[in-house]
């Protein structure tokens, strides 16, 4: 049994935010569940291929976060659990669906988790999807731990039900990849299959039906601000180092992680004020009641908040409209910062600045050995691994163009094409744009586009652009770089493989026959490991007159080595051959794998970093590079 499935209550485990997350959902008796896979969410999905069929449950790696969340939806219509989650900017794919759904609501209990990413850590943006929830009317909810992540879990499914409504789940990369300990619960056995109770007045959204729809919406949101005030997650806590001698009443109110902050900085440091601290965990609808009652009962109120102003706007306009004075500091006043994550040390600051600015001094930090402020690291830029398939297709693409090209990139390992010497990224928006701005780009530009895209993304929102390529006669090259897996989130399967979320057996999609099967005329597929091949599939396809597709396939290096040491085979290494070596440079400048090292002038490969790919052999001018040789008189 796998560890996540131990159905003993009570016990106490130590586990990864995401895994808690897991948990809970499987001890609410989610039947049905499905994601795309997205950092930070990703070992949410990751755990649940693991175990689903153990635990009873229905699990796919969807094509798309659209899909995976009218899946899931369509579960809980039907009178199912369900459980969908995805990165911050996945829910902007689903956004049409989840919209609409707020309208027609569910019959049993739906969970849609949004991760955002503060700090763009693995993204493109830095979005605060907390709007959502305002936007749609849907309830959110907001844990601060791994154990309040369980518990929230279990309340999240118990409002849906409550309200026959989605209800948004958000975390922040902190929560889903802290540590913690969680004290497990029972576990619900999932749901069997259910009769359709047809109701097409309320689930099919034409006008007429939606425009009632929407009216039923306001009134459940009436009904939710009730229990906004009620909730056992809206909470006053006061630090456990109180001075309530201070003349001054500060109270700070504050979600997730950065209560976290906040307790920890309240917990260190001596402030001659007397601090409170209002806890939001429903943070959609927001406790008017309660915000207002606990600010009417403070000097100044700081509101802490990763992301936008959420808080902070929202509770003034509480204040503001039911006349309490409190003053009410926060990102709008340059206290705290609107970018990026937050962390002690920030938010100590923060309060510091907001406490000076009302006549009071601080010292920070004023308790001995706490130190919040950290050496800052050394750059350490991503870069492609050694072995990288994708490398040698860089290669093969600047040598075919001269590098004179524009070359719109997409979201996946290949991202990193942006970095030089490949330098093959020039515009990057969201999945699977690569193809789509390339047509634009292609009319009005005088130079050959070529774009990449990955196999995991092209099934996920690259087939369409390349449908509107095909019919609307642009020309450029689409570079299909296929991995076989969704390779920066973790290697999860995709609709190209022969293996679906559950782990059984599936009908691989091929990309060649999708391809052609939309109009494109021009379909080649290589092995990028050959440099030489395939250099002239793309000089080709740089001829051809329309779109032209060049699918470079070729397994990750990494799930490749992992699977050959399963199978302990041992592959051979490459070294540099000191007595051809001329010192050009072509192998550290041109090529650039990290297995290449230099000690003065002489080149060397790193035995532990080299994945035999035999790319170096190829790109080496002068033939100083081949198999390992065994020194004269060693073993």
């Amino acid at each position: 049994m796998h560890p996540i499935l131990v159905n003993e209550p009570g016990k106490k485990v130590l586990v990864l935010g995401n895994e808690a997350i897991t948990r809970a959902a499987i001890e609410a008796g989610v039947t049905v569940a499905a994601t795309y896979p997205g950092t930070p969410s990703s070992e949410i999905g990751n755990t649940m291929h693991k175990v689903a069929k153990e635990a009873g449950i229905y699990f796919e790696f969807s094509t798309n976060e659209k899909v995976a969340f009218e899946t899931a939806a369509a579960a809980a219509v039907a009178g199912v659990r369900a459980f969908s989650f995805m990165k911050h900017v996945g829910l902007n794919v689903a956004a049409d669906a989840f919209m609409t759904l707020a309208y027609t609501g569910v019959r049993a209990g739906y969970v849609v988790l949004t991760a955002d990413d503060p700090s763009c850590h693995s993204s493109q943006n830095e979005q605060d999807n907390r709007f959502f929830a305002k936007m749609s009317g849907v309830p959110m909810v907001e844990p601060s731990s791994p154990e309040e992540a369980r518990q929230l879990m279990h309340y999240a499914f118990e409002l849906s039900e409550k309200f026959q409504m989605p209800v948004l789940f958000r975390t922040t990369t902190r929560m889903n990849h802290v540590r913690g300990i969680i004290e497990l619960g029972k576990i619900r056995k999932p749901s069997g299959r259910v009769h359709f109770e047809k109701d097409p007045g309320r689930f099919v959204t034409v006008p007429a039906n939606a425009r009632k729809r929407h009216l039923a919406l306001l009134e459940i949101i009436l009904e939710m601000e009730k229990e906004s005030e009620v909730s056992p997650f809206n909470r006053v806590i006061a630090p456990e180092k109180m001075n309530t001698a201070g003349s001054l009443k500060l109270g700070i109110i504050t979600s997730g992680v950065s209560y976290n902050y906040v307790m920890e900085v309240l917990n260190n440091i001596e402030m001659d004020v007397e601090a409170r601290v209002l806890k939001l965990g429903m943070t959609n609808p927001l406790p008017d009641d309660m915000i207002s009652e606990f600010s009417s009962e403070c000097d100044l109120v700081l509101t802490v908040e990763e992301g936008e102003m959420y808080l902070e706007e929202y509770v003034k306009a509480v204040l503001k409209e039911r006349d309490v004075p409190t003053v009410v500091l926060g990102k709008r006043d340059g206290h705290f910062p609107r970018p990026m994550e937050y962390n002690p040390d920030i938010v100590a600051r923060g309060i510091r600045s907001a406490l000076e600015g009302e006549g009071r001094s601080i010292e920070l930090p004023l308790k001995e050995n706490i130190e919040w402020e950290t050496l800052p690291e050394p750059p350490r830029p991503p870069v492609l691994c050694a072995g990288c398939p994708h490398r040698a297709t860089f290669l093969a693409v600047r040598r075919a163009t001269k590098g004179k090209a524009v070359y719109p990139n997409d979201i996946g390992c290949y991202t990193l094409g942006i970095q030089p010497p490949q330098s093959t990224g020039d515009l990057l928006i969201c999945m699977g744009s690569s193809s789509g701005s390339a047509g634009g780009l292609s009319r009005v530009v005088d130079e050959p586009v070529v774009a990449f895209i990955g196999d995991s993304t092209f099934f996920h929102s690259g087939i369409p652009p390349l449908v509107n390529a095909v019919h609307n006669k642009h020309r450029f090259v689409l570079n299909i770089m296929d991995n076989a897996t969704t390779a920066m989130t973790g290697h999860q399967p995709h609709p190209g493989l022969p293996i679906d979320g559950m782990g059984d057996e599936a009908p691989a999609i091929s990309i060649e026959k999708l391809c052609r099967g939309v109009g494109v005329e021009f379909v080649r597929t290589v092995n990028p490991l050959n440099v030489k091949e395939t250099q002239k599939a793309f000089e080709e396809a740089l001829a051809h007159d329309g779109v032209s597709v060049v699918i470079t396939r070729s397994p990750c290096a990494l799930k490749l080595e992992r699977e050959l040491r399963k199978r302990n085979i041992v592959r051979t290494k490459y070294q540099v051959y000191q007595d051809k070596c001329t010192r050009c440079d072509t192998c550290t400048k041109i090529f650039a794998c990290p297995a290449f090292y230099k000690i003065g002038d002489e080149h060397y490969i790193d035995p532990d970093m080299c994945w035999s790919c035999g790319v170096c052999v190829q790109v080496c001018p002068f033939g100083a590079m081949g198999p390992v040789k065994k020194e004269k008189g060693g073993e």
